[in-house]
């Protein structure tokens, strides 16, 4: 139940309900989106920018808290570590247990390769788990890679890689059917046919799910076949630097085990960074779908030994994150529930946007709606959102569809006492995705550090400056299998690195004060501080005053 001061507002919600369902906004040209993003789009919010003074990206802009983590000291020097002597020695490291790490280590596996994951966290413990909505991909007549090539094309503005995009479309529909043989539980018909369905910004029905959990879907069956394959696991060990041989080669990384504080050293002839994305770091304040562990270490990791990052200054922030009951602040709510037709509406019951526009498009018209029109609702404690009504899905499918399609969102909130069957929910923009990373070649290799390779949210130019739903779940998979295929014949080919070094830290650190950076900051963050919060509006999201690892051995 509501409280008594939102009931005015509910009541114009059911009254007007009828008339929402029939009519909606037309879809925006595009000079209007560009006119839309430029004014309310938190990634053209310049006073929230910080120009780079170091590294292969100086003299680009990027969000303040980002400029920090990127700009930040070093958590150790090479004096802290015996390179001489490796904990471990592997073909193949990869940093990161995602969606797209597993996946690599599969097909590694698969190649021959000898591989060890190390991952801040758990075995699974990512952004993919958390994902809800669905994974994109042309499999059904009617559609094409060539059609959803041009969905995706056009709704990252036209800035995508065109080689990347062109692989992530075209190897799409093998990606689906190869988690469909691992085991995924995709959502399918009577005859064992799969079921898609919409998404923002797309033409064409090609959303395939597992009710509004798909990602913890495909995260167990990775899981799973990384575990059958009995590949080796390192659990709360965080990377905290590349080590590179004597040719400026990936060959490695010291690493830290979070609960002991233990330096590890893994020698490696290739390395894959999958640490997925940045949310945690809370850019402009705003609250985050993100896992815990997403502070935008991979970022730090490439930048460090002299990797250029593309796009880093965009950010998706995902149009509907739960903005009522502050227990699920940020927490995301599937563009499947808007899929299914619940359109975003005002605090005077009135339907401001398309529902399926994409989602800068989309989050930009809530934050204009709260913030210029003043027609958003005001949250008693701090806060505003819009309703998303909830009610129109069963309206328009029938009794019992939102049980059936997305049961996870209904107990999201029924835990709250609000039933989204006949009630609708609050939403607002929630940092979701970390639409720019690192530059990466055809093989994923990260382009100026040869044996580095990376995979899945921490690389750029995949979907250009904003990204479709659904498209996150297959780059994971299309680009983590293709990095694991690589990066075995690149081991193949490499014999074992000699004279490992961390020349590049004291390289940086130079870089740092001869461009007078002054900062107490250290990178990677490792994790967000939440030790002074009380509400995301007030809180120092990007404080990073922990303490330094150095010299801890």
């Amino acid at each position: 139940m509501y409280p008594e001061y939102l009931q005015a507002s509910l009541k114009k919600v059911a009254e007007k309900r009828d008339y929402n369902t029939a009519l909606q906004p037309e879809r925006m040209s595009a000079e209007d989106k560009k006119v839309l993003l430029e004014q309310f789009h938190p990634d053209y919010r310049k006073d929230q920018f910080e120009e780079l003074k170091v590294g292969q990206n100086k003299g680009e802009s990027v969000n303040v808290e980002l400029a920090q983590t990127l700009q930040g000291h070093a958590r150790l020097s090479a004096d802290d570590v015996d390179l001489e002597h490796p904990d471990y020695d592997t073909d193949i490291l990869i940093i990161g247990g995602g969606g797209a790490g597993c996946a690599a280590a599969i097909e590694a596996d698969k190649a021959g390769a000898k591989v060890l994951i190390c991952t801040k966290l758990r075995l699974g413990d990512a952004n993919t788990m958390m994902a809800e909505g669905g994974i994109q991909a042309a499999t059904k007549p009617g559609d094409s890679p060539a059609q959803h090539f041009l969905d995706a094309y056009g709704g990252g503005h036209y800035a995508a890689k065109k080689d990347l995009l062109y692989k992530l479309v075209t190897e799409g529909p093998e990606a689906i059917q190869w988690l469909n043989d691992l085991g995924v539980e995709f959502d399918k018909d009577s005859e064992g046919n799969m079921v898609t369905i919409h998404g923002g910004g797309t033409s064409r029905k090609r959303m395939h799910a597992a009710k509004d959990y798909t990602g913890a879907e495909i995260m167990r069956t990775l899981r799973d076949e990384v575990e059958c394959r009995q590949i080796p696991v390192i659990n709360y060990n965080a990377a905290l630097e590349i080590i590179q041989d004597e040719y400026g080669r990936a060959a490695g990384a010291v690493t830290l085990n979070t609960n002991t504080k233990e330096l590890i050293v893994i020698r490696a002839k290739a390395v894959i960074i999958a640490t997925g994305g940045a949310g945690r770091l809370h850019y402009q304040k705003f609250p985050t779908s993100n896992h815990y562990g997403a502070t935008a270490d991979g970022l730090v990791l490439a930048y460090h030994c002299g990797a250029k990052l593309l796009y880093p200054d965009t950010l998706q922030y995902h149009p509907t994150g739960a903005a009522y009951p502050a227990q699920i602040l940020g927490a995301l709510v599937t563009e499947k529930v808007r899929g299914l037709g619940a359109k975003m509406v005002n605090v005077e019951g009135e339907v401001f946007v398309h529902p399926l526009e994409t989602r800068d498009v989309a989050a930009a018209a809530v934050i204009r709606e709260c913030n210029f029109n003043k027609k958003g609702i005001e949250i008693a404690g701090g806060g505003q959102g819009v309703w998303l009504d909830t009610p129109m899905i069963e309206k328009i499918h029938g009794e019992g569809t939102i049980m059936s399609k997305i049961p996870g969102m209904f107990r999201m909130f029924d835990k709250y006492g609000i039933d989204m069957r006949k009630e609708p929910i609050i939403i607002y923009p929630t940092l979701h995705y970390q639409n720019g990373g690192i530059d990466i070649d055809d093989d994923c290799e990260v382009i100026g550090v040869p044996n580095l390779f990376a995979a899945g949210e921490v690389v750029g130019g995949i979907h250009g400056r904003n990204r479709l739903m659904g498209n996150s779940l297959l780059d994971v998979i299309v680009f983590g299998r293709d990095v694991g295929i690589a990066a075995a014949e690149r081991a193949k080919r490499t014999a074992t690195p000699k004279n490992l070094n961390l020349d590049h830290i004291a390289a940086f650190e130079k870089e740092l004060e001869d461009a007078g950076v002054e900062t107490t900051a250290l990178a990677p963050k490792l994790f967000p501080n939440y030790r002074q919060a009380r509400n995301y509006l007030d809180t120092p999201f990007t404080d990073n005053s922990q303490v330094s690892i150095k010299a801890v051995k």
